[in-house]
C-alpha cells in the first residue's frame, strides 16, 4: 500500500480495493460463462468492464460510507483500544460477509435467469420460507457457509500480513484530516449513486452484454425502488382517444358489438345462446415450455401424456405467454390483459373485484376454487384470487388473508401430502385435491371452476421416488414427472361421474427460461395449450395467439352469450389479419404481428425486428418504422396501464 493509504483508513481502502477486484472477477467469470451468447459483441466488452467498474465503485463506496463515518467520529484517544478493535473487526466482517454472499448468490441467479439481481430477487426476498427452503434443497448450505467463512478468514490473514489493521489501530489521525477523507468518500459515493442509473448499462441489443455491465447489488436496489412503473412517465404515448380508437378496432370481431358508445368502453357482447354450463378445470403447469414437446422437436419423450391429450382435443400450437413469471401467467389467464410494466397486477394493491373470468363465471353460478400446493401468500396469490371471489385451497403456513378479503380458505392437511418441497406439494397431491374438490362440488348440482397451479416443474426439481425412470434434480426429469402426474390425474378423472361434463384447459404459466441474446426472446415465450373434452372437433390451431385469448375462446366454444371487458379475443373467430401475441418482461413490452416484433421500453424507445415464424425467433432490427404497428403496440399497453391505474378494470365500471 502506498504511504497515503497507510493510515487510519487502511482497512477501509483495503476493503474497497478488494470489493472492486471481486466485482471484476465476477464479471469476468460471468462473461466467460456467457461467451457463446456474446461472440459477436466482444468489442463491446471494453464498455462492459468500464461501466462495470463505475457500478462496482459506487456500491463499494456505499459499503464503506458508514464505516468512514465511524472512523470520523471515533475519539482519537481511544484509537487502537479494545472497543475500537471489536467495532472495526465487526464492521469489516459484516461488509465482507455481505460482499461475498452477494457475489456468490449472483452465480445461481445468473444460471437460472441470465441476469444480475432484478425484481425477481426483490420479490423473493419478501417470501423467505419458499426462498430459503428452495436454497436449502438446491445447494449445500453448510459447505457454502464454510466456504464463505474460509474466505473471510483468508482476507483477515491477508490484511494482517499487509499490516492493514496495524495502520488502522496505530494512526491517531487528526479530526480535520479524517473529515477530509470521510467527506471525499461520502461525496464520491453519493455523487456516483446520484449520477449512475441502471439503464445506463443497457447500451446494446444483446441482453447478456447489458447485464454483464451491471452490479448485482446496484441492480437489486434499482428494482426495489422501481417495483412499479408509471406508464405515462416512462413510455411512449399517443392521445388517449386515438389510443382507444385504435384498440377498439383491433378488439372487435365479427358478430360482436360494444355495449355503449363511450370512447373508453371496451366491453363487447360475445353472442351465443347456449344454456349449458360444463365444469371447467384449468391446469396451469409451472414452466412448461413448448420446446419440451415432441411436436416442437424434442427427442427425449418427456411429455407423452400431454401430447396424447393434445391429439384428442383442441391444441393451440402457436400460443405465446405474456411474461416470464407465474403471476404473469395467472394475470393473463384470469384477467386477459396485456402485461403492464412493473409488477404483475396479481401483486399490486387494490386488485380486488376486477373484471375477470370470475365475473363471467359467477354470473352463471359457478363455484370458484384456486388450488395451490404451497402457501398462496407467496406472490400475493391468495389475496388476488380471493379478491375475485375464489375460495382458496392451499398449504396454510400461518399467513392469514388480508381483512378485506372475505372468502373461504381450505387447508391441505399433512395427512393428504405424500411429498413436499420448498414450493409446495407434488403434482400428484395437488391433482388429488382437485379431484376431492370436484367430487364435493358435483354433489351440489352446481357447476364448478378450478384454477389448479402446479409446482413440481420448479427448481429444485424434486418429486416422489419410483415414479419415472429418471433421477431427480434436473429440469428434464421434472418435466417428465409433471407429465406423468398429469396422466395419472386424467386416469382418475375419467372414472368420475362429472368427467363427461368437464372441460380441461391445460396450459403453461410461462416458459422454463427467458434468457437469450435479445431483451425479449420470443422463442422463450412459446407455450402449448389444450382445451380437452369441449364440444368441438379435435383439431390443431396454428394461429398466432396470446395467452390472454384462451379463456374467452373457451367460453365462446361453449356457445355462451357474455359481456367481455378484457383484451382477450375468440381465437376460433380470428381472421389472419387479427392474429397477434402480446409479450413482455418487467420493463420491455412487445407486440408480435405480421412477422414483425414491435417493442417499447421505459426509455420511451421503440424498436421493430423481423420475426421468423418457423423458429419463433426475432433477428435484425428494421430500419424503417412501421408506424401503424407502433401505434397499435402503444395503444394496447397505454390503455391497459391506465385502465388499471384509474380503476376502469373494476367490475363496477364494466
Amino acid at each position: 500500500m502506498k504511504n497515503k493509504f497507510k493510515n487510519r483508513y487502511a482497512s477501509l481502502f483495503a476493503f474497497l480495493l478488494l470489493y472492486i477486484t471481486l466485482g471484476f472477477l465476477v464479471r469476468l467469470s460471468l462473461t466467460l460463462l456467457s461467451a457463446t451468447n456474446i461472440s459477436d459483441n466482444f468489442l463491446k466488452l471494453f464498455i462492459v468492464f468500464g461501466k462495470g467498474f463505475l457500478f462496482d465503485l459506487s456500491v463499494g463506496l456505499s459499503f464503506v460510507m458508514i464505516y468512514s463515518i465511524y472512523l470520523l467520529f471515533f475519539p482519537s484517544r481511544w484509537i487502537g483500544k479494545k472497543a475500537d478493535q471489536i467495532i472495526t473487526y465487526f464492521l469489516v466482517t459484516l461488509m465482507l460477509f455481505i460482499a461475498f454472499f452477494s457475489f456468490a448468490a449472483e452465480f445461481p441467479f445468473w444460471d437460472e435467469f441470465k441476469t444480475r439481481f432484478n425484481f425477481i430477487a426483490v420479490d423473493y426476498l419478501i417470501y423467505t420460507y419458499e426462498v430459503f427452503e428452495n436454497i436449502n434443497e438446491s445447494y449445500p448450505i453448510p459447505v457454502i457457509i464454510l466456504g464463505m467463512t474460509a474466505c473471510i478468514v483468508c482476507v483477515f490473514f491477508l490484511f494482517r500480513k499487509k499490516k492493514v489493521f496495524s495502520y488502522t489501530f496505530s494512526d491517531r489521525m487528526r479530526f480535520g484530516k479524517r473529515l477530509m477523507y470521510t467527506s471525499v468518500i461520502v461525496i464520491c459515493g453519493v455523487g456516483l449513486l446520484s449520477l449512475l442509473k441502471n439503464r445506463q448499462a443497457e447500451f446494446s441489443n444483446n441482453t447478456y452484454v447489458n447485464e454483464l455491465s451491471k452490479n448485482g447489488v446496484f441492480s437489486f436496489f434499482t428494482a426495489f425502488k422501481a417495483n412499479q412503473l408509471d406508464y405515462t412517465q416512462f413510455y411512449n404515448t399517443i392521445p388517449e382517444k386515438e389510443a382507444y380508437s385504435i384498440l377498439k378496432k383491433e378488439l372487435l370481431q365479427d358478430k360482436q358489438t360494444y355495449t355503449n358508445s363511450k370512447f373508453d368502453n371496451i366491453t363487447r357482447n360475445f353472442e351465443g345462446d347456449s344454456t349449458k354450463n360444463p365444469n371447467i378445470i384449468l391446469i396451469c403447469i409451472e414452466s412448461f415450455s413448448a420446446e419440451f414437446l415432441q411436436k416442437f422437436g424434442n427427442t427425449q419423450n418427456l411429455t407423452p401424456n400431454y401430447e396424447n391429450l393434445a391429439s384428442e382435443g383442441v391444441f393451440f400450437t402457436n400460443m405465446f405467454a405474456t411474461g416470464t413469471r407465474t403471476v404473469r401467467g395467472m394475470e393473463a389467464l384470469t384477467l386477459s390483459v396485456p402485461p403492464t410494466p412493473g409488477n404483475s397486477i396479481v401483486r399490486r394493491p387494490d386488485n380486488d373485484h376486477l373484471f375477470s373470468i370470475a365475473t363471467i363465471l359467477r354470473k352463471r353460478n359457478y363455484d370458484l376454487k384456486f388450488i395451490y400446493g404451497g402457501d398462496g401468500y407467496f406472490d400475493n396469490m391468495n389475496s388476488f384470487f380471493g379478491g375475485q371471489g375464489f375460495s382458496i385451497v392451499d398449504r396454510d403456513r400461518g399467513n392469514p388473508l388480508p381483512d378485506n378479503i372475505k372468502t373461504e380458505r381450505i387447508n391441505i392437511e399433512d395427512s393428504e401430502v405424500t411429498f413436499e418441497n420448498a414450493w409446495g406439494i407434488c403434482d400428484e397431491d395437488i391433482y388429488n385435491q382437485s379431484i376431492k374438490m370436484a367430487d364435493k362440488e358435483s354433489k351440489k348440482n352446481k357447476p364448478f371452476f378450478q384454477f389448479v397451479m402446479t409446482t413440481s416443474n420448479h427448481k429444485p426439481y424434486t418429486f416422489p421416488d419410483h415414479k419415472i425412470n429418471m433421477e431427480q434434480g434436473s429440469r428434464e426429469a421434472a418435466v417428465r414427472y409433471t407429465d406423468f402426474a398429469l396422466g395419472e390425474f386424467m386416469k382418475k378423472a375419467r372414472t368420475k361421474a362429472w368427467f363427461k361434463n368437464t372441460t380441461f384447459v391445460i396450459v403453461a404459466d410461462h416458459c422454463a427460461s427467458s434468457a437469450g441474446k435479445w431483451e425479449i426472446n420470443t422463442e422463450k415465450h412459446h407455450i402449448p395449450a389444450i382445451i380437452y373434452n369441449a364440444e368441438t372437433p379435435k383439431m390443431e390451431v396454428g394461429k398466432l395467439v396470446s395467452q390472454i385469448d384462451l379463456m374467452p375462446t373457451v367460453f365462446s366454444l361453449f356457445g355462451w352469450n357474455f359481456n367481455n371487458a378484457t383484451y382477450g379475443k375468440n381465437i376460433m373467430a380470428m381472421k389472419p389479419e387479427e392474429e397477434r401475441a402480446l409479450i413482455g418482461n418487467y420493463r420491455t413490452l412487445g407486440l408480435l404481428k405480421n412477422n414483425i416484433f414491435t417493442q417499447i421500453n421505459d426509455r420511451k424507445k421503440t424498436q421493430q425486428f423481423i420475426y421468423n415464424p418457423e423458429n419463433k425467433t426475432i433477428s435484425k432490427e428494421l430500419k424503417s418504422e412501421q408506424k401503424p404497428l407502433k401505434d397499435l403496440t402503444v395503444s394496447y399497453y397505454q390503455t391497459a396501464s391506465e385502465r388499471f391505474a384509474k380503476g376502469l378494470m373494476k367490475e363496477k365500471n364494466n
